[in-house]
């Protein structure tokens, strides 16, 4: 039982339902045996807007996060986050923060902003994806998973258009 009480003074108690645990040690490992000559893929989720460049390593249900680096955390000035500097730096970290997981192979998806903004990817995509390559990663699919709409909230600029 979960006693909750705010500050209006109303009490109130919540009953979580019992979780039985099994008691046998038949989990799986987490670890899967890695064998050699065998490539170990991984999922790069590379997001490139206009302001930053996103490269976020998972396994392959990208469920869990293996790695993620910004653009944003490599460089000191706002206006360098999306530079393509900067996600080549970004990937660089990546790349070696794979190696030492034992990924040898991605996956890579690749996002741009999407929805009603623009589809096409920031400046970053390009030389992220390239520095992932550069730096002993092998590089699988790639796919494009920008967001499209079917029908999509109304554009800013107005009726007649953003006016120059």
């Amino acid at each position: 039982m979960v006693d909750c009480s705010d500050s209006g003074g109303l009490r109130w108690v919540i009953s979580l339902p019992l979780v039985p645990v099994p008691q046998s040690s038949s989990m799986v490992a987490a670890r899967t045996t890695i064998i050699r000559g065998e490539e170990v893929f991984a999922v790069a989720h590379l997001f490139a807007s206009f302001n930053d460049t996103f490269v976020h390593v998972t396994d392959l249900s990208g469920r869990e996060t293996l790695v993620r680096v910004t653009g944003g955390m490599k460089v000191k000035a706002d206006r360098d986050e999306s530079s393509p500097y900067a996600a080549m730096l970004a990937a660089q970290d990546v790349a070696a923060r794979c190696k030492e997981l034992g990924v040898t192979a991605l996956h890579v998806k690749i996002r741009g902003t999407g929805g009603n903004k623009s589809r096409s990817p920031g400046p970053g995509a390009q030389s992220a994806l390239r520095a992932l390559a550069r730096n002993g990663i092998k590089i699988g699919r790639i796919e494009d998973v920008t967001p499209i709409p079917s029908d999509s909230t109304r554009r800013k600029g107005g009726r007649r258009g953003r006016r120059l």
